[in-house]
C-alpha cells in the first residue's frame, strides 16, 4: 500500500514537472493581479476604521503619504491620499509637511494656483525647517511663468542641497525660461559633475549649449543624452517623479525619449546647417 501510495505521488510531481513553465508563470501572475484588490480594499476599509475610531494627525499623515507613494503601485491613489491630508488639516493646520503634500497633489491636478497657496502656508509655518518647501515652491512658480520667483526658490533650496540633480535640472529649466542660458550650462555643468549620465541633465545642458551658440558642442551632449535615454528603466523614472501615478512611467519614459530626440534633430539641423 505504501508503495502505491509512492507511485502515485511520484506521479504526481511528474505530471508537475510536465507542465510549461510559462503556464505556471501565468497561473502565478493571475493569481496575483486576482489577490491585489482585496488587499487595496482591505487596507482601505482598516484605515477608514481607525480614522474613525480614533482620529489622529500622525495616523492621517501616514495613510496619506501612503497613497502618494509612486513606488509602491498597489497602494497609490491620489484622491485618497488628498482626503487623509485634508482630514490631517482638520485635525492640526500647523502640522508639518500636510500642507507641503497638499500643494504636491494641487500641482499634480493642474491646480497651480492652489497649489501655491499651499506651499506659501508650509513656508509660513516650518519654512526654515523644510528646504524641500522652496523646490516645491520653485517648481510651481516656474509652471505659472513667474521665473525670478523660481530662480531665487530652487536656490535657496540648492544652498542645502547642492548635489540634487533634479533640483539642479530643474533650476537650470527656469534659468532658461527667463533668458539665462549662460547661467543654465553653469547649472547643468555642475549638476554633470556628479550625475555624468543622466539623461535629463545632458538635454538640459545641450538645450542650454544650443541657445548659447554652441552648437557643435550642443550637438555632442545632445547625442550623449538620447543614448542614455534608451537606458532608462521605469523605477528610474518614478525615482525623478515619485508623486506621479506609477502607470505613467512608461509614457513618461517615452515622452522623454522623444523630447530629447526631438531637441537632437533641431540641433543638429542647425550644425550641419553651420558646417556647410
Amino acid at each position: 500500500m505504501f508503495q502505491v501510495f509512492r507511485k502515485r505521488e511520484m506521479y504526481a510531481k511528474q505530471r508537475l514537472l510536465s507542465v510549461p513553465l510559462t503556464i505556471l508563470l501565468v497561473v502565478a501572475v493571475c493569481t496575483v493581479l486576482a489577490f491585489t484588490p482585496v488587499v487595496r480594499v482591505a487596507v482601505h476599509i482598516s484605515e477608514d476604521i481607525a480614522s474613525a475610531i480614533d482620529p489622529s494627525v500622525m495616523r492621517a499623515s501616514r495613510y496619506g503619504e501612503r497613497h502618494l507613494n509612486s513606488r509602491k503601485a498597489i497602494f497609490y491613489d491620489i484622491a485618497r491620499a488628498e482626503k487623509f491630508y485634508r482630514e490631517a488639516v482638520e485635525l492640526d493646520a500647523t502640522y508639518p509637511y500636510v500642507r507641503y503634500q497638499l500643494a504636491r497633489i494641487e500641482f499634480l491636478k493642474g491646480n497651480l494656483n492652489t497649489a501655491l497657496y499651499h506651499i506659501n502656508k508650509e513656508i509660513e509655518l516650518h519654512g526654515t525647517n523644510e528646504p524641500n518647501a522652496y523646490y516645491v515652491r520653485g517648481l510651481i512658480e516656474g509652471y505659472l511663468g513667474r521665473y525670478d520667483d523660481a530662480i531665487r526658490d530652487y536656490e535657496h533650496y540648492l544652498e542645502f542641497d547642492p548635489t540634487n540633480w533634479a533640483a539642479t535640472n530643474d533650476y537650470a529649466w527656469v534659468l532658461l525660461k527667463a533668458g539665462r542660458a549662460n547661467d543654465a550650462i553653469i547649472a547643468t555643468a555642475s549638476g554633470l559633475q556628479h550625475f555624468p549620465e543622466n539623461p535629463w541633465l545632458l538635454n538640459t545642458n545641450a538645450t542650454a549649449l544650443y541657445e548659447s551658440g554652441l552648437y557643435k558642442e550642443a550637438s555632442i551632449v545632445a547625442r550623449h543624452a538620447a543614448e542614455q535615454s534608451m537606458f532608462l528603466t521605469e523605477e528610474g523614472w518614478l525615482q525623478a517623479y515619485p508623486g506621479n501615478a506609477p502607470t505613467t512611467a512608461t509614457e513618461g519614459i517615452v515622452t522623454l525619449q522623444r523630447s530629447i530626440a526631438h531637441n537632437r534633430f533641431l540641433i543638429d539641423k542647425v550644425t550641419s546647417g553651420q558646417a556647410r
